[in-house]
């Protein structure tokens, strides 16, 4: 019986967790005889200082947005030469880490966020770990904390990450695979976009599973709309919630905490776009349904930086909060110029996924699993249908 472990980080539910699941479901969904975990390692280390870090965290992009940008780009853009340095607390992680594995011995690792990526790439470095390790990255760029030395696997989230990996760090080719960033399976795809002809267009507004993102800040401007429909995610925010049900209004309709994958599909289907953050699993979601996407406030840090990389791929528009909501949703919605420029933009990034199928992945883990690593590192493996598929 083989085991995969899974290494998120922190509890709160992030791109990080969800990418995790989606993987894991996928995986309990098509194939036998494997053992699943997700483990934070903050959590294992010490409940008490991932608990104090994650209240931290979200105080520190609420109360002091622009500290935290600084701190980001300062700290998780580090020169190539220059390498990280986490100070006196990197030796404890790296301790934990080695018990971790020593406790659980893992078959695979998959590394959902940095920090763990960092942490056993330090360890393979060492000599201290031999476990086959998969970098899935849950943005639309790579941090400089990531592990590289040591990784077996990149699932990457576009052809100009996979550029950049091979040529800023050299990076053989035969292991990196452009998967977009990973969803969940009962997210479908849907390959035409739905044409908004004489009906009212319906908008779908998601700020995140906790609320965040600055929805309330568009109260007045929804409230005034009179030519669109909107379903209002608002997470575990159950004061907006109430806020928005006790508005009574025919066209805005809150939705709670949605947990099925399912369910939110269906709620796809019955949307023409979909405002939000640019947050990658969301983002990636819409653009699997051919959902126009507009971007209505950004959290610092990653968020900024996914926004840039969709804005210069025309993936995405982003709302001036200073112009008429309404009038901008319309002025897009509505111009079929521009609506296919963005699809033609949807489809040249949809091209350059390589794993484009379940399928596709599951032959690219079970390789791994099946001890076929080194065969894959020398592009022996390449042979295969998966790996010709995926252009190694």
């Amino acid at each position: 019986m083989k085991k995969i472990l899974f290494l998120p980080l922190l509890q709160m539910q992030s791109g990080h967790h969800q990418v995790a699941e989606a993987v894991m479901d996928l995986l309990i969904n098509h194939t036998k005889d494997i053992i699943f975990k997700k483990i934070d390692l903050l959590s294992y280390t010490n409940k008490s200082l991932e608990k104090m870090i994650t209240n931290g965290y979200l105080k520190w992009i609420r109360y002091a947005p622009e500290t935290y940008k600084l701190a980001y780009k300062s700290f998780f853009y580090v020169p190539p030469t220059k390498g990280h340095s986490f100070m006196w607390y990197e030796p404890l992680f790296l301790k934990k880490m080695e018990q971790l594995l020593a406790e659980e011995k893992p078959d695979l690792l998959v590394c959902t966020h940095a920090f763990p990526s960092y942490l056993i790439s330090r360890l393979k470095m060492k000599g201290k770990c031999d476990v086959p390790v998969i970098n899935v990255y849950t943005d639309f760029f790579i941090n400089s904390v990531w592990g590289r030395e040591g990784i077996d696997v990149h699932f990457l989230p576009s052809q100009q990450v996979k550029e950049n990996l091979l040529t800023k760090y050299q990076i053989p080719k035969q292991r990196l695979f452009v998967t977009g960033i990973p969803i969940h399976e009962r997210i479908t795809k849907k390959d035409v976009r739905k044409k908004i002809h004489n009906e009212r267009p319906k908008i779908l507004i998601a700020g995140g599973n906790s609320g965040l993102g600055g929805i309330a800040k568009l109260a007045d401007e929804l409230k005034r709309s009179t030519q669109i429909d909107y379903l209002v995610l608002c997470g575990k925010n159950r004061k907006l919630y109430d806020e928005i049900l006790s508005w009574d209004l025919a066209h805005i309709k809150p939705l709670p905490y949605l947990s099925s994958r399912t369910e939110m599909n269906s709620i796809y289907e019955a949307v023409d776009a979909i405002m939000t953050k640019p947050g990658g699993v969301t983002i990636s979601e819409a653009l699997k349904k051919q959902l126009p996407i507009f971007v209505h406030s950004t959290l610092p840090g990653q968020e900024e930086i996914n926004l840039h990389y969709l804005k210069d791929k025309e993936l995405a528009f982003e709302l001036d909060q200073k112009l008429p909501l309404e009038k901008q949703l319309l002025n897009v919605l509505l111009d079929a110029d521009k609506m296919n420029c963005w699809e033609q933009a949807v489809h040249s990034y949809q091209k350059g996924i390589e794993l484009d199928n379940p399928e596709s992945m599951l032959g690219v883990i079970s390789a791994i699993l099946d001890q076929k690593t080194s065969s894959l590192q020398t592009g022996v493996v390449g042979q295969s249908k998966v790996f010709q598929s995926a252009g190694a």
